[in-house]
């Protein structure tokens, strides 16, 4: 089981795989080079997208992102409100100052390259990182054009996998050496598919969160993990707010209006009125704003929580303020308990299949926060562990096929409109699956698959690469010169 403090992480947007997995690329490439050389003897760096990477990494700040990373910076814990401030010596003054202590030439222009023509094998989001350094015993030179026997160079490759996650070259060729879950086999419950996951839970007598509970206090104590639980809810409700309240134009060229405020004074005056009271419908405005809200705050560059992706970031908020607003039975021990059967069918997905608009399309992102929220509402809606499996099946199920086509790269259209869709249909895959007994024709682990074999047979174009579907849209509105800007946080 992928833990909670792993699938839900605290990050900026506006994407996880592109922006915030190469941010910790960066910190993490930072950490080894340190352990492998003295940091005062770079004078160099280099930097190789590829791929999906590359494809629409100018557009979902994946340059600046990794810059902001060997600066120092983190995705949990940078102020996005300097962003600005931390990187203009690097594109006036051409000065990084690597790991925010040594001062390095870097021209972005000529030390990024964008290969977005070559796929690595294991990944379609891969970038490579290149120190270069003064050899033991040869003179200091800072150009860039010297000698080989007066270059010693030190990379790491990685591959960015969704929602943040990262693996190295090494781990990616030897999967047995990954050490991201060392003591899975002796959790209290391990499960590695639906099926054993209804089985622990009956056999046990288990909620899925109180079987989810268990397994993630075998690493920490309760108190840490209800914590936990409790500031990426408190991220998730700043996040909304924060949308809510903010105007103007995203970054980025497309010229997108941001919507949630002028929706949020909509609803919020309409609110007392006797057309609204009468109008049965109207919490599904308040869902479509909360929705909103995130993902303009993402496309902006803000924080964000990856849930499982940047993304799909505001489906899971978006139903959780469902809960918090129109639901008499909220409270803070049900917002946990829903966090925690979404992490388990989040984990699934993840484990059989992929969270990555990359390697499978948007149905691995959005259908996959879909199916997540829809599994967690229905055991809040009182649902059995039977129905609550069902109603994630119907949220990834009606996702399937579902491509990644952001115009001009950006994390905007049709991003930002599908996750307030997406969110509407897990509240109706919930309250459709505890109508029933928990039986359904095609199980969980079939849809999963499914998305997997889909993904699989999916074009190239249609999978975070800006080739194809509405991605090579263009009409008046958009700039010819628009297409491939990169969206540096200064613009933000």
């Amino acid at each position: 089981m992928i833990s909670v403090f792993d699938l839900f992480k605290i990050g900026i947007g506006p994407s996880s795989s592109h922006t915030v997995g190469p941010m910790v690329a960066a910190n993490t490439f930072l950490r080894s080079l340190e352990q492998y050389v003295d940091i005062s003897s770079v004078y160099a760096i280099e930097i190789e997208l590829f791929g999906s990477l590359a494809a629409t990494g100018r557009g979902h700040a994946t340059d600046t992102a990794i810059l902001l990373g060997l600066l120092g910076h983190q995705p949990s814990t940078i102020d996005t409100r300097h962003s600005a401030q931390y990187l203009s010596p690097v594109f006036k003054e051409h000065q990084l100052m690597l790991a925010g202590s040594h001062p390095i030439r870097f021209d972005a222009e000529r030390d990024i390259w964008w290969h977005s023509d070559i796929a690595l094998p294991y990944h379609p989001n891969a970038l490579t990182l290149r120190a270069i350094y003064q050899p033991l015993g040869l003179p200091h030179s800072s150009d860039q054009q010297s000698s080989t026997e007066e270059r010693a160079v030190y990379q790491q490759t990685y591959y960015s996998i969704g929602g943040g996650f990262i693996i190295n070259e090494n781990e990616a060729n030897n999967p047995e050496t990954d050490q991201a879950n060392p003591s899975i086999g002796v959790i209290p419950y391990p499960f590695n598919n639906a099926a054993e996951l209804y089985q622990l839970c009956t056999h046990h007598e288990l909620s899925i969160s109180e079987l989810v509970m268990a397994n993630e206090c075998y690493y920490r104590p309760k108190e840490e993990v209800l914590a936990y639980l409790d500031s990426i809810w408190g991220v998730m409700q700043e996040c909304v707010k924060a949308g809510c309240q903010a105007e103007g134009i995203l970054p980025g060229g497309l010229n997108v209006k941001r919507r949630a405020h002028s929706l949020f004074k909509q609803l919020a005056d309409e609110f007392d009125q006797p057309i609204a009271q009468s109008d049965r419908l109207q919490a599904m405005e308040w869902i479509n704003l909360y929705a909103l809200a995130v993902n303009e705050e993402n496309a902006n560059g803000g924080k964000v929580v990856t849930a499982p992706t940047n993304g799909a970031a505001g489906i899971i908020p978006a139903v959780l303020h469902y809960y918090r607003d129109f639901l008499t039975s909220f409270s803070r021990d049900g917002v946990h308990d829903f966090l925690l059967v979404a992490t388990a069918i989040g984990s699934l997905i993840k484990q059989n299949a992929s969270i990555s608009g990359a390697e499978v399309g948007c149905q691995g992102e959005v259908g996959s926060a879909c199916s997540m929220a829809a599994g967690a509402l229905a055991q809040i809606l009182g649902g059995s562990v039977a129905q609550c499996l069902n109603a994630a099946e119907i949220g990834i199920e009606h996702n399937l096929g579902l491509t990644c086509d952001p115009i001009a790269g950006l994390v905007q259209v049709p991003c930002i409109e599908r996750n307030a869709m997406a969110a509407v249909k897990a509240i109706n895959a919930a309250r459709l699956a505890c109508r029933g007994n928990g039986e359904h024709c095609v199980s969980l682990d079939k849809a999963i698959e499914t998305m997997k074999q889909t993904g699989a047979d999916m074009s190239d174009k249609y999978k975070e690469t800006a080739r194809g579907g509405l991605a090579i849209y263009a009409d008046n509105r958009i700039p010819t010169a628009s297409v491939g800007v990169t969206v540096n946080y200064s613009q933000c």
